[in-house]
């Protein structure tokens, strides 16, 4: 019941981590939450392999990288949380800067140090709570893990949207707690029980930086999230079952065939959720003389993905000044990217529809957002100093060119 536990929690951690990476890997506080979680299904996946391995050298070099690995959720969240953090804070830049130049490269190495000279010999938890250097290096993750979350705690007023704060701060003291518990057990709690009661702080954690990321480009989680969900749930279900019935059939839950299970697992919900990188990869090998067509595919299937996160019903007339402007910088941001454009709330706008009924035009999102990036070229241009001339060095001009 154990393994079955872990090879679940395995995959949706694993999903959960891949779908943020996917909604957009260039965002820092996206890409700093789907590592953190796929660092812990990887660390799941080296527990139980670890205790399955039939030899001892073996088991004692999964248990080195599990004990790397391990620690990797808590060096990303405290990425995660500086990425949380107001803009406007001060200090916010330097911390930003000292996680990424100094904490991530230096924990990093010492992950891998562990990880592949044996460091530790497959010692077991007690050693490793009585080992210098180890402690040293959970003290590195955990003791910034709680200064970011005191910094976020003071910055509670300007995280948007609200309900997604309560969340994030109950699942990050969970997790921290959770996190010291695995490396340093205490006798009296299984440590299956520890590694896998992890598991639902991380889905709280991911759940609400999917729902901030999803506020902050006015798009909505819901649909878009249940769809890869279930997508990546048949994929790994139908290929996974083919493996279980032949361990159920015989083979046995040895360390191979629970490789083989995971990594098949893993695969099916890769290539789920980059299905469209892929499909442009494979594009530009079929079709490398016609770019024109692998243009107009890679548009169709960016429009095809955020549908599901378009909000049918946004509530547009009563949006305040603050978020309309929000809302206006970040279509402005897409303003080259048509399908990115498509997921915009303000292609509801009143104007794009009358625009639509106008030119007779049929009502589909990259119509939509064909409109609503000429309205923005439209108004950008009437910001346009009547001066007589095309350039100028006014403070007017500067805001115009800035702007443009």
């Amino acid at each position: 019941m154990v393994i079955l536990l872990s090879i679940c929690t395995f995959a949706f951690a694993f999903w959960l981590g891949l779908y943020l990476l996917a909604r957009d890997i260039s965002k820092a506080l996206l890409r700093r939450t789907g590592l953190g979680l796929v660092a812990y299904a990887l660390a799941l996946a080296a527990d139980l392999l670890g205790r399955t391995a039939a030899d001892e050298r073996g088991a004692a070099a999964l248990a080195d990288v599990h004990a790397a690995l391990v620690v990797l959720p808590a060096l990303f969240w405290t990425g995660a949380l500086i990425g949380v953090l107001p803009e406007d804070l001060p200090g916010r830049t330097t911390l930003d800067r000292i996680w990424t130049r100094g904490l991530l490269p230096l924990t990093t190495g010492l992950a891998v140090l562990i990880a592949v000279t044996g460091w530790l010999g497959g010692g077991s938890e007690a050693f490793r709570g009585t080992n210098a250097p180890y402690l040293g290096l959970v003290a590195l993750v955990l003791v910034p893990l709680a200064a970011g979350l005191v910094l976020a705690v003071r910055s509670r007023r300007t995280l948007r949207p609200r309900p997604s704060f309560p969340l994030l701060l109950v699942a990050t003291l969970f997790f921290g707690l959770g996190i010291g518990l695995l490396i340093l057990p205490l006798p009296w709690l299984p440590r299956d029980v520890m590694l896998l009661g992890i598991a639902p702080d991380l889905v709280l954690l991911g759940a609400a930086i999917a729902l901030m990321d999803a506020f902050d480009e006015g798009e909505t989680l819901l649909p878009d999230i249940t769809r890869s969900f279930a997508a990546a749930s048949f994929l790994a279900l139908l290929f996974g079952l083919q493996i279980a019935m032949v361990m159920l059939a015989g083979a046995g839950a040895s360390g191979a065939m629970l490789a083989l299970l995971l990594a098949t697992i893993a695969t099916a919900i890769a290539v789920q959720i980059l299905a469209d990188p892929l499909a442009t990869l494979l594009d530009r090998v079929v079709f490398t003389r016609a770019p024109r067509l692998r243009r107009a595919r890679a548009d169709l299937r960016a429009v095809s993905s955020a549908l599901p996160r378009v909000d049918e019903h946004p509530a547009l007339p009563t949006v305040d000044d603050v978020e309309f402007v929000r809302l206006t910088r970040r279509a402005l941001s897409h303003y080259g990217d048509l399908p990115r454009l498509a997921a915009s709330p303000l292609t509801r706008l009143p104007a794009i529809d009358a625009r639509l009924a106008a030119r007779g035009a049929p009502d589909n999102p990259l119509e939509r957002a064909s409109e609503l990036k000429a309205l923005l070229a439209e108004s950008i241009g009437r910001l346009k100093p009547r001066d007589g001339g095309d350039f100028g060095t006014t403070d007017a001009w500067r805001y115009y060119n800035a702007l443009y």
